[in-house]
């Protein structure tokens, strides 16, 4: 359970690292993805984006 957990915030920390470059694909934007603003700064939090690059990576992890 705890190396799911690594897993999913070392993803979060990728994503909002490339954000604006996977932001062109629809990524952030999905279904489940939440946006808000707190004092003046607009924050996301991609879980479904999260999830299914997570499920991307693990599909080419397989193949190799």
């Amino acid at each position: 359970m705890l190396r799911w957990l690594l897993v999913v915030v070392l993803a979060l920390l990728v994503f909002e690292g490339l954000q604006r470059a996977l932001a062109r694909f629809g990524f952030g934007r999905l279904p489940g993805d939440l946006r808000f603003r707190f004092r003046g700064r607009e924050r996301s939090l991609p879980i479904a984006s999260t999830l299914l690059l997570s499920l991307i990576a693990m599909a080419i992890g397989e193949l190799f």
